[in-house]
């Protein structure tokens, strides 16, 4: 449970840098561009872990309805910021991007040391 603490207080502060990097112009956009990935990296860490150290059997079927659920969750999140909240498409195309791919990748590590160690 500390390391989506971890990686959500990474995210949040890196944000806030490059937000500042940025400019107020597109602090918007850097900042709801990190929050979906974060909180379903964070939503996603903290599921994974639970179920695999109750039942590891299940761990394949909540990672499958995960990964739809996201899918879901993504696709509307993007069109809701876009459409409703009118923010910049570039600027928040590339935070989300960066944050989709570092959380996840950030989460991959994770689940190969919960794997390891509990192997």
């Amino acid at each position: 449970m500390r390391a989506a603490g971890w990686m959500a207080a990474a995210a949040v502060g890196s944000a806030a840098v490059a937000a500042a990097i940025a400019g107020r112009s597109a602090a918007a956009e850097v900042l709801f561009g990190m929050l979906a990935p974060m909180a379903a990296v964070t939503v996603s860490w903290v599921l994974t872990e639970r179920v695999y150290r109750r039942e590891p059997a299940r761990l394949t079927g909540v990672m499958i309805a995960a990964f739809v659920a996201k899918m879901v969750f993504f696709g509307a999140y993007v069109a809701l910021m876009l459409e409703v909240i009118g923010l910049r498409p570039t600027p928040f195309a590339v935070s989300f991007t960066i944050y989709f791919i570092g959380l996840y990748a950030a989460e991959a590590f994770l689940m190969r040391r919960l794997f390891a160690t509990a192997g």
